[in-house]
């Protein structure tokens, strides 16, 4: 499903894993340049080197990056910059989650998941919004969360706080940068597969499963996909909009 066709060049974070590699992998079948982005190297390095074959490997780059860096993010801008020319699709999934209670919260885990979550979704999109400015033509999508909205399922205030934040962010950027033809909107799944789910308590899973009227958890697809559409040119009435994918766990 190639919605453009103009070889678009993504940048994906937290693309070593989970979600953030099956999005990146969504747009590079499309036909995007994309930009593997991650604080675990030999995870993106495995990728590189097992996963990546034929007319793919000239349309993805991996880098490392620690989204609380500045430094390491306008690096990564550079780098892609000098490598692609332009920077068009920007996916913030980049995130910590833990399931800490509030009463054992430490600064420390708060700043963490704070400065990751939601500091470093702020930091890369002011990173590249220059760029899409020149092009006028940008699509920054923010991977928020289902907790952001209603409280946690599986996790813990630090959490939902940062996602929370995220959807503030996306409805500040979008007004902001709606002149300049840049889209910024934000997905809030809730329980989607990964490998964290996967090591999770039977018996847990179950209760979880039980709340949602659909009756099961998300499929990464279905957010990636979704992913797809926001950074198309179809999208571009589509902005400071949150998109539920959550099986019916939260309607409005």
């Amino acid at each position: 499903m190639n919605l453009d066709g103009f070889g678009r060049v993504a940048i994906v974070t937290g693309a070593a894993q989970g979600l953030g590699k099956s999005i990146a992998f969504e747009l590079l079948e499309d036909g995007k340049r994309v930009v593997f982005v991650d604080i675990n190297f030999e995870g993106l390095k495995a990728i590189q080197e097992k996963e990546i074959a034929g007319e793919y490997k000239k349309n993805a780059l991996f880098l490392k990056v620690d989204v609380r860096n500045r430094e390491d993010i306008f690096e990564c801008v550079e780098k892609v910059l000098d490598h692609w020319g332009r920077i068009d699709i920007l996916v913030n999934n980049a995130g910590i989650r833990k399931e800490t209670q509030i009463d054992d919260i430490t600064d420390e885990e708060w700043e963490l998941l704070l400065s990751v979550n939601l500091t470093g979704t702020f930091k890369f999109s002011q990173a590249v919004i220059q760029t899409m400015r020149d092009q006028q033509w940008g699509r920054i999508i923010n991977i928020s969360s289902y907790a952001g909205q209603s409280g946690p399922l599986t996790s813990g205030a630090h959490y939902s706080a940062s996602k929370a934040g995220q959807l503030a962010l996306t409805k500040v950027f979008a007004r902001e940068l709606a002149k300049d033809h840049i889209t910024v909107n934000a997905i809030a799944p809730a329980v989607v597969k990964s490998p964290e789910m996967e090591k999770m308590d039977k018996e847990k899973m179950n209760e979880i499963i039980d709340t949602i009227p659909i009756g099961r958890i998300g499929e990464k697809v279905e957010v990636s996909k979704l992913v797809l559409y926001l950074s198309s040119e179809f999208a571009i009435y589509i902005t400071g909009a949150t998109f539920d994918i959550n099986g019916g766990l939260l309607m409005r």
